[in-house]
């Protein structure tokens, strides 16, 4: 398409023209936000874990314990078959 015709063309149909909008200042409006039970809960759960350590504290002093003492054993067969099953578990 020329260039001058498609001035024409926005002239005939006035599209370099701007008109202003009036704005409606209503009072009587507002917006709101409301938060499903389930999500108030999913909320708590979420504050919970976040508080909570990651680490378990009582069973790793025990492993500890255990190790330095001698008497912590580890079967090499649990281990591999756990390596296996992690290796293997395609849901993670």
């Amino acid at each position: 398409m020329r260039i001058d015709a498609f001035n024409k063309v926005s002239q005939l149909y006035q599209t370099n023209s701007t008109k202003k909008v009036k704005s409606q200042n209503s009072s009587d409006f507002s917006d709101r936000l409301e938060i499903s039970q389930i999500g108030k809960d999913i909320q708590v759960a979420k504050a919970a874990v976040t508080s909570s350590s990651d680490i378990r504290t009582d069973k790793v002093d025990n492993i500890r314990q255990q190790i330095a003492s001698g008497s912590y054993n580890v079967s090499m067969e649990e281990v591999a078959d756990k390596l296996v099953d992690q290796y293997f578990d395609t849901s993670l």
